[in-house]
């Protein structure tokens, strides 16, 4: 489902280049739960964005159930994005001035067809929001909103879920809501999960925990039957 070759990732800092990303190759099959760890500054942020074709590399390939995604033009990548990922923010990125129910929507308005309002609704009610979905974002709390972000993330139905510390802005029983929520996803549908996280009890709950260091992959461990 993801393929990565030799993937590299630097900036430009004066007359100094930094390199984030310093050598990938990592292949994560279809349905997967994969935590990906490290200390901050270890890249792993960079990596997902790489995934989700949110930034490009400087060099490498990501490929996306066979679309290699590093190379396209926005118009293709954005086609890619909205029918095949959903993403998860840490810091929630829903827009203000939409209730609930029309932020999970958006998606589905800008990439699907036909009436997703009835889908919309029952995500919301799934994630316990069915008293919420006319509320707008500053009327929530941290843990509802993360859970409109989530019922967005999963209106296409993506057959991949990126998730960015989803957990770290919620206190713990709100963030054990939220794992919960993203395993049943991941369970249910079979949808691959690839989570970024600095919590080790987030990253036992995933069938593998990828560890980065340096911009390079130094622990890669099954943690569940495969």
């Amino acid at each position: 489902m993801i393929e990565v070759r030799g993937l590299k990732k630097s900036i430009r800092n004066g007359n100094t280049t930094v390199e984030i990303l310093k050598h990938i190759d990592l292949l994560i099959p279809a349905g997967q739960f994969v935590a990906i760890m490290g200390a901050s500054g270890s890249g792993k942020s960079t990596l997902l964005g790489l995934l989700a074709g949110l930034d490009s590399p400087t060099e490498g390939e990501v490929l996306i159930d066979g679309t290699e995604i590093s190379h396209l033009t926005e118009d293709e990548l954005a086609e890619v994005r909205g029918r095949k990922l959903g993403f998860v923010f840490q810091s929630f990125q829903l827009i203000p001035t939409l209730t609930a129910l029309e932020n999970v929507l958006l998606p589905h308005e800008l990439n699907g067809s036909g009436d997703g309002r009835a889908a919309a609704s029952a995500l919301l009610r799934s994630v316990g929001l069915a008293d919420r979905m006319h509320h707008y974002p500053i009327q929530l709390s941290g843990g509802e909103q993360q859970r409109v972000a989530l019922a967005r993330a999963f209106v296409m139905q993506p057959p991949i879920i990126f998730a960015d510390e989803p957990t770290g802005n919620l206190d713990s029983e709100n963030g054990a809501h939220i794992l919960d929520l993203l395993l049943q996803r991941n369970r249910a549908s079979g949808a691959t999960l690839v989570l970024v996280t600095h919590d080790a009890q987030v990253s036992s709950h995933a069938d593998r925990r990828i560890v980065l260091r340096d911009g390079t992959i130094v622990e890669d461990q099954m943690q569940r039957p495969a």
